[in-house]
């Protein structure tokens, strides 16, 4: 398949395909002529000598001084190479490419004014997997100028740029989106994964599973306590624990007990993100903006990402309570006094085998840094003195978005462990009947990781 670049409808699903399954890019023949349309309103206000900032003027402090028709080329030239001056680790292929499809999506809306040309050369690189090094560090989130400087300064090294295109390949916060619709789709397949361990938690406790009565979705009916319920219960149809009577516990903790809470919350914040990172996919993210029903460009504030890193720090916020409960229901398995099990699940009571108890202080371990990790950064405030007082705001979205996968990633391991502990439980356990999706779930992790037995030591 090809992922069409149109400016106004790429999906999520199609923006990962083409960071990372190297799918084919092609420009939309509309947004071909949507382009060479406005770039003639900016050759017009150019022939028109209109103060238009960054066209005609120069930017940031330097907004006061014209760009002379003889200085366009060095001008537009000097500002891509200005901003490459990114630190840290290189951005991974995925997130390059993500970037450089988000960037051209943007051209094609039009509102960028530069040529389809462009826009070609950047799709050639992409299709021909020409990824230049970015780095990670050096965007505040109002307008990602450093990591598409370090972008546009080597696919560009060769390409003469016209009026406008200099600030045009600098002032979009594809970067940004690239980031944060890369972490948004593992956020999502790690809600999956989060529920499935759950699942197998519950059957490996003997809970109460009144908690997924059908009555806990409609008197508190928000849609992510409700796709929860239906998703846990999916997974233990046809569980003995249905049965009347089946439970140890008149009511369990509340790690247990609150999934559908917990869990539909996160679901919740998810669907919030995914409708904010629906629109910034296609967005104009540039400044200024070309009007050409109206023959002008006007200065606008479309850098600011806020509506986006504000949602990336609640999908943060709302994982840290899956995150924690996790680890309180693996710890409540490896404990007798709760799961009425053998100690730390060992293979048989009374030994001084210690199995599986030190995946709890891993649990501990990983959720303390994903709950540092949580914490908002979207209300940063940078100084008020750069470029004479102009740039005095920042969102820090990128780190928002590099946040949201790096909890994922400590989710994973994790939920990993999660699913360890309650194959061990539920195999110590041995119930007569275990659900359809829990039963399938067990075996593939006994595919991957064995029964710690006596004197075992755990999976590596």
């Amino acid at each position: 398949m090809t992922v069409v670049l149109l400016g106004d409808d790429l999906g999520l699903a199609g923006l990962v395909r083409v960071a990372r399954q190297a799918e084919r890019v092609e420009l939309h023949p509309d947004a071909v002529a949507r382009m060479r349309a406005t770039h003639r309103v900016v050759e017009r206000a150019l022939e028109r000598e209109d103060a238009v900032y960054g066209l005609t003027t120069g930017v940031g402090a330097a907004k006061r001084y014209r760009v002379e028709p003889d200085e366009q080329r060095h001008f537009n030239r000097m500002m891509v190479l200005s901003c490459a001056v990114g630190q840290g680790a290189d951005a991974p292929e995925e997130v390059v490419r993500g970037t450089v499809a988000l960037l051209v999506n943007g051209f094609a809306r039009g509102t960028a004014g530069v040529r389809p040309e462009l826009a070609q050369r950047l799709i050639e690189a992409l299709n021909q997997g020409a990824h230049p090094r970015v780095r990670m560090l050096g965007s505040v989130g109002m307008a990602d100028l450093i990591p598409l400087g370090d972008l546009a300064a080597e696919l560009l090294e060769d390409f003469p740029l016209a009026p406008k295109e200099g600030l045009s390949l600098i002032s979009s916060s594809a970067f940004s989106t690239a980031l944060a619709a890369l972490a948004t789709a593992d956020y999502e397949r790690l809600l999956d994964a989060a529920d499935a361990a759950a699942a197998l938690d519950l059957e490996a406790f003997a809970a109460n599973l009144t908690l997924l009565h059908p009555a806990v979705a409609e008197t508190r009916p928000y849609a992510g306590i409700a796709l929860t319920v239906d998703r846990l219960r999916a997974l233990l149809r046809e569980s003995g624990l249905w049965e009347r009577g089946a439970a140890r516990s008149l009511q369990d903790p509340l790690t247990f007990r609150c999934v559908p809470q917990v869990h539909g919350a996160a679901r919740d914040t998810l669907a919030f993100a995914q409708r904010q990172l629906a629109i910034e996919l296609n967005a104009s993210q540039e400044n200024p903006i070309v009007l050409p029903g109206e023959d002008r460009l006007i200065s606008v504030g479309n850098s600011d990402t806020l509506p986006l890193a504000a949602s990336l720090d609640f999908l943060r916020i709302a994982l840290a309570p899956v995150l924690t409960s996790a680890a309180e229901r693996l710890d409540k398995l490896l404990e007798a006094p709760f799961s009425g099990l053998p100690q730390n699940l060992a293979a048989h009571a009374g030994g001084v085998d210690i199995a599986l108890s030190e995946l709890a202080v891993l649990a501990q371990a990983l959720t303390a840094e994903a709950r540092l990790l949580a914490q908002p950064v979207s209300f940063e405030v940078t100084t008020s003195s750069r470029d004479q007082g102009l740039t005095d705001r920042m969102t820090m979205a990128p780190l928002a978005a590099r946040r949201v996968g790096q909890m994922v990633e400590l989710g994973e391991r994790l939920i990993a462990a999660e699913l360890v502990v309650a194959a061990q439980a539920l195999d110590l356990r041995a119930p007569a009947a275990t659900g359809l999706g829990t039963a399938r779930l067990h075996e593939l992790v006994r595919e991957r990781v064995p029964f710690t037995g006596d004197g075992a030591p755990p999976p590596r």
